[in-house]
């Protein structure tokens, strides 16, 4: 043991630095230490929740409140604890999810130093150390292979290349690549930001918010509410005060309250809220969500790029058939093939596809064998029965390699392998396997053709349902694979996706961005695809209008990953997918996608609904604050009595429990399947402008008509201003006018009905019944339907209003309808 760390002994080769050596590169800064990649960092995602166009405002709001001493008035600010938590709690979860899943990161290579072999921490690797590598290891940092032995090495990872590489000493071997079969040594070159992989991944390591149409229509839509509030209030303070003859501390309760409702801050809880709920219902999914608007991103969406390989695929072979070239079935060659998979150590992809297709191996002894090797490129084995009688000396290996290239077989082999397919060579020969082979020859004696194995990349058995799902929501879906093309192709042809015939070679790719745009949009399936061509691709299609989402998992694909409207990166892929996807499948299911595109759905429908109930409010609150200021104006000047905001902050509270608060939350998280449409801000505004006026109208007109005049305001308590009988009783009316259009408002919303929105409406309705003629809550918050006068004209001005709103729901969707 050294330093904690159990140690062997180098018996040959390169023994590694001394500790001199590890120490004068440690000072030199001649490390592999890299920062950390999973997003932002917590005090970003702080800032970023917390200072908000909604928060500001509301902070003024509330410290205006405060500075009269008047709390309970400034419950409002609660929500922007609220606002902020949520998007903070979802970020922060995203976040340490992702430093879980960087299992690069724990990975700890087999270093050798002072002639003694060690595992170390990635981040204490130095310039010129030498690692050892083996089946199944990772390549930490980019090097120069020094010992080589039958060594294979992935690097679909950083190529999209599927297909094991042979490498041998001498050859530069990069980071993010891992060991199929073999094993070896190299000198690491190029350490820390320098290595490749690293160096792929800085350009995507700013962070960067996925684009919402929701956010930025209701960030639009609070800018606008910004700029109104400024006059609405000077209005409202000037009326309160000098008019209305109302002390500093009324005036200014008097003003919050006309301006909280203006604000549609239960807007963007609500929008939190859904996206939240979403969150956790994808989660429950083995779907992470690392932005709050991702799943609104992906319903928009309208072409998906996917890779082949761990999307489309799983990570292996299947058999598709077995072709006898020498007059045996495949029955006949079933014990042998399966006796080949059973004695394999060390099956890949292949054998273990023959292992699932043929898992009942007969009782034979294993003679001899001869292992695969990057180099041979084939493998065999000598057979005996339980008899002693001898079954046959087999090899399986390229047609290529084993087959007289003019031979029939081998053109048969040529043909089927042009499909896309994997081509294997069943052959026997006459002497056993691990005989030496003649000079001038590559294979022990003689070989005979017995039969070719047929074998195609394992398609998810759930990749047809999902590609038929987006066929039917009009997304289109474009296989981008650093495969070869025509393999590419035909797995996606038999997903009914394209043809091998069609499919594009990214070599011949155009650089020509207008060109490259009309290609890739014409195109279905392109493979032999370079990293950057992945980028340009996605540029292409966004340039062309389209909202593009990229699927993939390796460092190949985090440009494009970045670059796309949204990103969706496989768990099991690489760390720096990981960290620069907005959506990571930790199941690495692309059948979870259609899920994450309804919910975008569920919450972008029913945001759009509950938008419509918060912007009617935002704009009687406006409508109502400046006719009351304005008309406090007119009749000052013109000496007609005096017109003062008629609320108080607890009737503007209850005005929007029931119709606004409880429904929005609850339609907000209702199903709803219906598609994304461009045009958010347009289609609420459309709807709530015109509902607002009628609502602010009607609540006007009731409050001039039954308005008593005169200030009627008394200072009651430390945290109360209360109102005069009559003016209670004014107030009460408008109250009532408007809380009745409102909850038609409510119910044209709700269309259409079923058995749990019509409760819902009946119990906001029963509830407004409740809270206006029990004595208890009459008193509670300071209303009076004591005169039945004004209660009279409450109820024609609500009928009036109604009417109203009816009429505006059947004529602006058809307006709307005929402009697009």
């Amino acid at each position: 043991m050294v330093g904690g760390v159990r140690v062997t002994q180098v018996t040959a080769g390169h023994p590694g630095l001394t500790a001199a050596e590890v120490a004068q590169r440690v000072a030199d800064g001649q490390v592999n230490d890299l920062p950390d990649r999973s997003g932002r960092s917590v005090a970003d995602i702080i800032r970023a929740n917390v200072f908000t166009r909604i928060n500001a405002i509301l902070g003024v709001l509330f410290a205006i409140v405060a500075s009269t001493g008047s709390l309970i008035n400034g419950l409002f600010g609660l929500l922007i604890i609220a606002n902020s938590g949520i998007g903070i709690i979802q970020e922060v979860r995203a976040k340490r999810t992702l430093d879980k899943l960087a299992i690069v990161g724990q990975t700890t290579p087999m270093v050798r130093r002072d002639g003694q072999v060690g595992a170390l921490p990635p981040n204490e690797i130095v310039l010129d150390d030498i690692i050892e590598i083996g089946a199944g290891d990772q390549v930490v940092v980019d090097g120069e292979l020094v010992e080589a032995m039958a060594l294979d090495v992935d690097e679909s990872l950083l190529t999209g290349e599927a297909d094991p590489v042979d490498k041998v000493p001498g050859d530069q071997i990069l980071s993010g690549s891992f060991v199929v079969a073999g094993s070896g040594a190299y000198r690491a070159t190029k350490v820390g930001a320098e290595a490749y992989a690293a160096q792929l991944a800085s350009e995507a390591s700013k962070f960067t918010l996925v684009s919402s149409e929701l956010r930025s229509g209701i960030d639009q839509i609070l800018k606008v509410i910004t700029w109104l509030l400024i006059p609405a209030g000077i209005l409202t303070i000037v009326n309160q005060v000098f008019i209305s003859d109302n002390g500093i501390r009324a005036a200014l309760l008097g003003m919050v309250a006309a301006l909280v409702p203006m604000v549609p801050e239960g807007l963007v809880l609500m929008t939190s809220i859904a996206f939240a709920v979403g969150v956790v219902r994808l989660g429950q999914r083995r779907c992470l969500v690392n932005e709050l608007p991702a799943i609104e991103g992906l319903a928009r969406v309208n072409v998906v790029c996917a890779d082949k390989t761990g999307t489309l695929t799983e990570n292996g072979m299947r058999l598709s058939e077995v072709r006898p070239v020498a007059g045996q079935t495949p029955a006949d060659l079933g014990p042998v093939l399966a006796s080949l998979a059973a004695h394999d150590p060390r099956p890949n992809a292949s054998m273990q596809a023959l292992s699932e297709a043929f898992p009942e191996p007969p009782s034979w002894s294993l003679v001899s064998v001869e292992p695969f090797t990057s180099a041979k490129k084939w493998s065999g084995m000598s057979f005996r029965d339980a008899g002693g009688e001898d079954m046959g000396n087999w090899l399986v290996g390229a047609p290529d390699v084993l087959l007289d290239q003019e031979s029939p077989t081998a053109h048969l082999a040529n043909e089927l392998g042009s499909t896309g397919l994997r081509i294997l060579l069943l052959a026997q020969t006459d002497v056993p396997v691990d005989t030496p082979p003649a000079p001038g020859t590559d294979t022990p004696g003689s070989v005979t053709p017995v039969a070719l194995v047929v074998l195609e990349q394992r398609v998810r058995s759930d990749a047809r349902e999902t590609l038929d799902y987006f066929a039917g929501q009009h997304v289109d879906v474009k296989v981008i694979s650093g495969d070869n093309a025509r393999s590419v192709g035909a797995v996606a042809a038999s997903l009914g996706l394209g043809s091998p015939d069609t499919s594009v070679d990214a070599r011949s790719l155009p650089t020509d961005q207008d060109e490259l745009a009309e290609i890739v949009e014409r195109g279905v399936t392109f493979g032999r695809v370079r990293p950057d061509q992945k980028r340009s691709m996605v540029k292409a299609l966004q340039s062309s209008g389209d909202t593009v989402a990229m699927t993939g998992d390796g460092v190949n694909d985090v440009l494009a990953l970045k670059d796309a409207d949204i990103g969706v990166a496989m768990g099991s892929g690489s760390s720096a997918a990981r960290s620069v996807a907005q959506i990571v499948l930790l199941d690495n299911r692309f059948a979870t996608l259609p899920y994450v595109v309804g919910e975008g759905r569920r919450v972008i429908g029913n945001i759009e609904r509950v938008s419509n109930l918060f912007l009617t409010k935002t704009v009687y609150a406006v409508l109502l604050a400046l006719f009351v200021g304005i008309g406090g104006l007119v009749d000052h000047l013109f000496g007609a009595g005096s017109l003062s905001y008629p609320f108080q902050p607890i009737h503007v509270t209850i005005s929007a429990w029931f119709t606004i608060g409880i429904p929005a939350f609850v339609l907000s998280l209702a199903p709803n399947n219906e598609r994304a449409r461009p045009g958010f801000v347009r289609r609420v505004l459309s709807q709530a402008v015109p509902n607002g006026i009628i609502v602010g109208l009607a609540a006007f007109v009731t409050y001039v008509i039954v308005n008593p005049g005169g200030a009627g305001v008394e200072i009651g308590s430390k945290d109360s201003v209360d109102l005069s009988p009559l003016q209670t009783q004014a107030a009460t009316a408008t109250l009532m006018t408007l809380i009745a259009v409102a909850l038609y408002v409510l119910a044209v919303v709700a269309r259409p009905y079923n058995w749990w929105k019509a409760i819902l409406i009946g119990v906001s309705v029963g509830a407004y019944v409740v809270i206006f003629w029990w004595p208890w809550t009459q008193d509670l918050f300071k209303l009076d339907t004591s005169n039945t006068q004004m209660m009279s004209v409450a109820a024609v001005s609500a009928a009036v209003g109604i009417a109203a709103v009816e009429l505006v729901s059947r004529m602006v969707p058809r307006i709307v309808a005929a402009r697009d």
